[in-house]
């Protein structure tokens, strides 16, 4: 019987971060999951209930002291998905440097600092390990009003990339870039459901991801059925944006 895997999430309590909670522990691993508060309801699938461990993930110090508990308590980590991040909107000619520096620590230098312990725990354990780092489209397209954060997931990218070589074999460290996802603050980005709709209506598959399915990506970047996918950046965005040109065009 193969040993269950051992897997940390950060920010895996709402939103993006619950269905990829939700997709692991449905594939039966053994899920902690780690953010500042405690979830609301216990996260839980087929009877298979997450841990979780507080940390914020900014603060590198409390990350330090959460990993040396985190080993003591499971001896092993077999995936990390280094998914917590985010931005709020702000243009970047209005925005502070402080503003911009705490962006580029959540959605950057924290996921690094993680992934460095991650990779100290995988590098001598039987089986290595697999760090998933949780992108964006805002990586590889303009991102206005959230400049710095797609400045940051365009890090994330080269980040897998150059970690992939330098902790391969024994270590695969790949990347899931979500686009537009439904989550329960979809309102507040897009309006009511009418609103949603027509931000939908934008994407070829003609609707907005579902987290569970992020979640399906990032299962499937871990296990056994991508053991030669290392260094690679899955986008997971219905076929991305229609170009404006061609209604431009159309107008005409």
């Amino acid at each position: 019987m193969a040993q269950q895997r051992v897997v940390l999430i950060t920010g895996g309590a709402k939103g993006v971060g619950r269905g990829i909670t939700e997709a692991f522990l449905a594939a039966g691993d053994r899920v902690i999951v780690c953010g500042r508060s405690a979830p609301e309801q216990p996260l839980e699938r087929d009877g298979n209930r997450a841990g979780f461990i507080s940390a914020d993930v900014r603060d590198m110090e409390a990350v330090d002291a959460m990993m040396r508990q985190f080993e003591q308590d499971y001896g092993r980590l077999d995936v990390l998905v280094n998914n917590a991040g985010g931005s709020p909107e702000a243009m970047a000619d209005k925005a502070s440097p402080r503003f911009h520096r705490a962006i580029v620590e959540l959605n950057l230098l924290a996921p690094l600092h993680l992934a460095q312990h991650a990779n100290r725990l995988m590098q001598p354990q039987d089986g290595g390990g697999v760090i998933v780092f949780v992108g964006s489209v805002s990586a590889t397209r303009p991102s206005p009003g959230t400049a710095a954060y797609g400045a940051a997931k365009a890090g994330i990218v080269s980040l897998t990339q150059s970690l992939a070589v330098e902790w391969g074999p024994q270590v695969r460290v790949v990347c899931v870039s979500p686009g537009m996802v439904e989550t329960e603050q979809s309102t507040l980005h897009y309006g009511d459901q009418a609103g949603i709709q027509r931000v939908a209506d934008t994407v070829p598959l003609r609707r907005l991801a579902q987290p569970r399915e992020i979640g399906d990506a990032c299962l499937w970047m871990s296990d056994a059925r991508s053991a030669y996918v290392s260094g690679s950046n899955l986008v997971v965005h219905g076929g991305g944006e229609r170009p404006a040109f061609l209604d431009a065009a159309a107008r005409g």
